[in-house]
């Protein structure tokens, strides 16, 4: 007997996000204040909590179709909370997703249809075959050169 996939419902998608949250968020808060507790600088405390926000971001970003380098924007205060809400409500409803994919991610998305009609599914990318893509992209065209 087949067990088909179903997206999560709104109460565990809700659950699996503020878990995300509180654990891409608590650990900077507590590292921050022990920085400050010990340093007793406040800008510290803040540098810190930012610094572990973007490394939140980071870490959660390519899996909700963002990019890596919008961690960077995970380094400007409050706004890394809001990135974080995003991309752990995102991330709690994979493996199906209710967001477009980048152009970048396209070739592997796909549309899905009956019961789960509004989702789409990207399926992660093997380990070797994102460097033979990238490999084969920049390889020379194996044809012999005009004059």
């Amino acid at each position: 007997m087949e067990r088909r996939a179903s997206p999560r419902g709104l109460v565990g998608r809700s659950l699996i996000a503020t878990l995300v949250f509180a654990a891409a968020v608590v650990p900077g808060w507590t590292l921050g204040t022990l920085a400050e507790r010990y340093t007793g600088s406040e800008l510290l405390d803040w540098c810190v909590t930012g610094l572990w926000g973007a490394l939140a971001v980071r870490v959660l970003a390519p899996h909700a179709s963002y990019r890596p380098r919008d961690a960077w924007l995970g380094l400007i205060p409050l706004y890394n909370w809001y990135l974080v809400c995003v991309l752990g409500w995102r991330v709690a409803s994979l493996p199906f997703r209710d967001w477009e994919p980048r152009d970048d991610e396209l070739w592997r998305a796909r549309w899905l249809t009956g019961d789960l009609i509004g989702y789409w599914r990207a399926d992660p990318v093997p380990v070797g075959a994102a460097a033979r893509a990238a490999k084969a992209a920049s390889a020379p065209a194996g044809s012999r050169r005009s004059r």
